[in-house]
């Protein structure tokens, strides 16, 4: 029971801190992703600059349209990042308590982690593709959550699976980054006090995860920019037969496109936008989840009080 308990502490607080983050910083969300998504040749493109896409929504009077597909985009991540935290909770309270260490090695962190995202991809993926194409859409043209799920083939909303489960890399390195560096510092703390645990700052915490990220991020683009071009909206294809369309989203085409048109230096465009993008809502995310795990905590005990004194009531009666 206190293992679930306090899994579910962890991943509560982890889906609070997706929810915020994710909306806070949504508008930077569709820009990078609808720049990323386009693979094209140099001089036949139409997004130059990441901030030509703000500059299109402007010049349009879609400024709203920045925040289309918000609420698909925050119901993936409040889930995504429930399921990551519950399942990388239990499976690393699980493994010490299994090995009687007291703390993760690396290599076991990388495991734990690259398990529970693994998990978490194959719940969530038809909701990370209906989002990456509401944003990827023409301004003010994106279409309904449903209709966009379910339009095609129920095998279209699996888009980039394969490349989403290798891309579990990305958040095995960087909470793997994470707690390492974080035990580092609170080991030091917790020797030298014996009161409570001690919790990070919340500047502390958003450095970390800034630092994580950023290490996570570099290490996996090419993987993510290809796994945006394949769930991206089909403009310029909507034509075409569901054969034609499946077959020019596969990722060896992908990867081949962007090799002809642009480069290796292809597999890099946006990087510095996804860096910007990621760093800020991780680290947020992290912050957040660093200074309520402890209230979550509080209002969890209060809650399974209530409840066991509810229960006890009910068998005396």
């Amino acid at each position: 029971m206190a293992l679930d308990f306090e899994s579910l502490t962890e991943a509560t607080s982890g889906a609070i801190g997706a929810l915020v983050s994710t909306t806070v910083l949504y508008p930077l969300d569709t820009c990078k992703t609808k720049y990323q998504a386009e693979a094209r040749s140099h001089h036949q493109q139409r997004y130059r600059h990441l901030s030509d896409v703000l500059w299109e929504a402007i010049r349009n009077g879609q400024v709203l349209s920045l925040y289309q597909g918000l609420g698909t985009k925050n119901f993936q991540s409040v889930i995504q990042q429930f399921i990551y935290f519950y399942g990388y909770s239990f499976l690393k309270r699980l493994y010490l308590k299994k090995s009687n260490f007291k703390s993760m090695g690396t290599k076991a962190n990388l495991i734990v982690a690259a398990a529970a995202g693994a998990l978490t991809v194959v719940i969530t993926q038809p909701l990370d593709t209906a989002s990456s194409k509401m944003q990827t859409s023409e301004f003010g043209k994106a279409k309904g959550f449903w209709k966009t799920l379910t339009e095609g083939n129920w095998s279209g909303a699996f888009d980039g699976l394969g490349i989403s489960l290798l891309l579990t890399a990305n958040p095995s390195i960087q909470y793997t980054v994470f707690d390492q560096l974080k035990n580092k510092l609170l080991i030091t703390k917790n020797k030298n006090s014996d009161s409570s645990p001690h919790a990070l700052s919340a500047s502390t915490a958003f450095l970390l995860g800034a630092l994580s990220k950023t290490i996570a991020t570099c290490l996996t683009y090419p993987a993510i920019r290809c796994k945006v071009v394949i769930q991206a909206a089909e403009i310029e294809e909507e034509k075409l037969p569901y054969a034609q369309k499946k077959a020019s989203k596969t990722i060896s085409r992908i990867f081949c496109n962007i090799w002809k048109n642009e480069g290796i230096l292809g597999f890099y465009k946006g990087l510095h936008a996804q860096i910007l993008k990621t760093v800020l809502s991780s680290a947020l995310l992290l912050m957040i989840k660093e200074k309520i795990t402890k209230t979550t905590w509080v209002m969890m005990l209060a809650l399974k009080r209530y409840l066991l004194t509810t229960n006890a009531k009910l068998k005396s009666t």
